[in-house]
């Protein structure tokens, strides 16, 4: 089952999206993923059993919202600042590969091996521990809260400091904290990881600073488990051109770590169960347009696709003014 979001008439709306791809039934009583959600948790129901009871005989044109960019994210929070976006890295067996090209291209064959290339090799170790055990700690990053994510076709701003931006094609775990501070999954999203490649090979202690940008996620909710072998591609169209396109994998088959354990290693902080939080959590980048050497530009339009989450991801990178230097005001 799949979900989601869409504005029309100047309503917002929650709907199923049916097996044509193209149509979705609205759903009734909630207008957004976030209100679903929770009535699924304060019923104790799964959210495909609540979609199946709520949902109306109204058809909407699916494909056509989605051209004219009334799709949303698929999941916000009526207070952004509690939508909490985060992630991971070197968790695919691709991943590593890519990030090493970064490295190399960035301090010469002769490099030492990256910490990147060790941690990496300690999910392989230790990143699938037995039902019931904890697995070793995966890599971590803070991306920002709701107000930097976008919906599929929204511009993806290219900061005037920034040194490049590229493409991170991703699956998403979206989260729920109940009331009891128990965390649920929601579900799985396509996600644009979107980051500044050239300042994170400088030095991988300038990661975070590279992940502060905006992000896109959707435009579906995939509802229950996520396949475990997942097959997509990422592509960069440029003036109506693809100028360059890979395969990536993705799905715990393909990951070095199990969900479980990256679910574990972010939900255990207790600062992330709060009551009535949203989590968006990135699982991790098998390829990357900056490891095969490709320089994006203003203009270029970024599409991540993969079957299992029906409709394609596409946002166009803009470039944005030069704020200058920021200063503090004393009060």
């Amino acid at each position: 089952m799949r979900l989601i979001q869409y504005f029309q008439n100047g309503h917002r709306h929650v709907g199923w999206v049916q097996p044509d791809g193209d149509h979705a039934r609205e759903i009734g009583k909630v207008a957004s993923v976030f209100e679903l959600a929770n009535l699924a948790i304060a019923r104790k129901v799964g959210i495909e059993t609540l979609v199946k009871e709520l949902a109306t005989d109204r058809v909407v044109d699916y494909a056509a919202l989605l051209a004219g960019n009334q799709i949303m994210a698929p999941v916000e929070h009526p207070e952004p600042a509690r939508f909490f976006i985060t992630g991971t890295g070197l968790t695919h067996i691709g991943s590593a590969s890519a990030r090493n090209r970064m490295h190399v291209a960035t301090h010469g064959d002769g490099a030492p091996e990256s910490d990147s290339m060790k941690i990496f090799r300690m999910g392989l170790d230790g990143g699938k521990p037995e039902a019931g055990k904890i697995g070793i700690q995966p890599e971590w990053f803070y991306k920002g809260v709701g107000t930097c994510v976008l919906a599929p076709g929204e511009p993806l701003p290219l900061p005037a400091f920034a040194l490049a931006g590229a493409e991170e094609a991703e699956i998403v775990g979206l989260y729920l904290v109940g009331p009891d501070g128990s965390p649920y999954r929601i579900g799985y999203a396509l996600g644009n990881e979107f980051s500044d490649h050239i300042t994170e090979a400088q030095n991988y202690l300038y990661t975070q600073h590279s992940k502060l940008r905006a992000c896109s996620i959707g435009p579906e909710i995939l509802i229950g488990e996520l396949p475990r072998d997942v097959r997509g591609k990422s592509r960069i169209v440029r003036d109506g051109k693809t100028v360059w396109e890979e395969d990536f994998l993705s799905g715990e088959k393909n990951m070095s770590h199990s969900i479980a354990n990256l679910e574990h290693y972010h939900f255990r902080y207790s600062m992330f169960r709060r009551p009535g939080d949203l989590h968006a959590y990135f699982f991790g980048a098998a390829v990357m347009s900056y490891a095969s050497g490709i320089k994006t530009q203003a203009g270029d339009v970024f599409e991540i696709e993969a079957e299992v989450f029906g409709k394609t991801l596409r946002n166009k990178m803009v470039a944005v003014p030069d704020e200058g230097l920021v200063t503090v005001k004393v009060l």
